[in-house]
């Protein structure tokens, strides 16, 4: 698949900049940003976090969807006299169609003979297979849903992209005028990977004994790294990217994406809140890849790599999401 033609090295990726902004339209832009902020804060996992680990009360998946529908309904109603959320009713939407598909899949379909038992099996060959079919049911309602919304798969960056597109500098991370996606991604790839293993192996201590376990498993890890990375990177990635950039601009779409993502790990591998600053960062990167490349190459490659480091340990029993 076929993506955009590159840019030289001097002109800035597509979705990273755009025309002045007139006063009044930069006000309005303004106020679409608070609300964005507000609905991507709320439907995170930022209010379980809090209310667990903070006031020590347990948050059920019903109740957690029940409060999510209430938020989106209150934020639906509100795009009709409120202009300001408006251009959120797309963003509005996919939260509706994730929730509740998250809701259906994993308090109704995950009972159902044989994911029941599936489920409950301790090995990781089973288990992880039969959760990440789960996940891809999610994964393909939000892609049947923007596909509804956009009418092109490209506008939600499910193509290849262009791999070797132009990167935008980032002082920061060393990355200059002129480098290209082709250098950045490997070099993120590896250098990510290293510290994910870093974490893993003073989280779990595993012996030479365990690790020598992987072997068998490798198949369905790397099977199982392969389909996790493309529904994470679809789902809460390149669907929240496609309905953001254009009403709250390319950088607070990364931001708020990275947020939303990072969080989503605090119970996750790695967890706790360096599990979320790994996550956020990671979010934020692979996010970036996607419209600078405007494609799931890199995000998908980088993210499967650091998933076949998490997954290996999984298998061995080594550790396990949450601690």
């Amino acid at each position: 698949m076929a993506g955009r033609p590159a840019a030289s090295a001097a002109t800035p990726p597509r979705g990273l900049t755009g025309p002045r902004e007139s006063t009044g339209a930069a006000q309005f832009r303004a106020s679409v940003v608070v609300v964005a902020w507000v609905v991507v804060v709320a439907l995170s996992l930022l209010p379980t976090v809090i209310a667990q680990e903070v006031l020590g009360r347990t948050v059920s998946a019903d109740l957690r969807a029940g409060a999510s529908a209430a938020v989106l309904a209150l934020a639906l109603a509100a795009t009709v006299p409120w202009a300001a959320g408006r251009p959120l009713r797309p963003l509005l939407w996919l939260f509706a169609v994730l929730v509740g598909a998250q809701w259906l899949v994993f308090t109704r379909l995950d009972s159902v003979a044989p994911f029941d038992a599936w489920l409950r099996d301790p090995s990781f060959a089973v288990y992880m297979p039969a959760e990440l079919v789960l996940n891809l049911v999610v994964t393909l309602a939000v892609i049947a849903t923007m596909l509804v919304l956009t009418r092109d798969r490209r506008a939600f960056f499910l193509a290849k992209g262009d791999p070797s597109a132009p990167a935008a500098p980032i002082p920061w991370l060393a990355v200059r005028p002129g480098d290209r996606w082709t250098s950045l991604g490997r070099n993120l790839a590896v250098i990510l990977t290293l510290g994910t293993l870093a974490f893993l192996v003073l989280s779990g201590s595993p012996s030479t004994e365990t690790l020598g376990r992987l072997l068998p498993f490798l198949p369905v890890v790397l099977a199982a790294a392969a389909l996790n990375a493309f529904n994470e990177e679809v789902t809460y990635k390149a669907s929240f990217l496609a309905v953001l950039v254009g009403p709250v601009g390319s950088r607070q779409a990364l931001r708020m994406v990275a947020a939303y993502f990072g969080l989503a790990h605090f119970y996750g591998v790695p967890y706790g809140v360096i599990g979320v600053a790994l996550a956020w960062f990671l979010g934020w990167i692979l996010a970036r890849s996607m419209l600078e490349t405007r494609g799931l190459w890199w995000a998908w490659f980088i993210h499967f790599v650091q998933d076949v480091a998490i997954f290996g340990f999984m298998a061995v029993g080594a550790i396990t999401p949450g601690g």
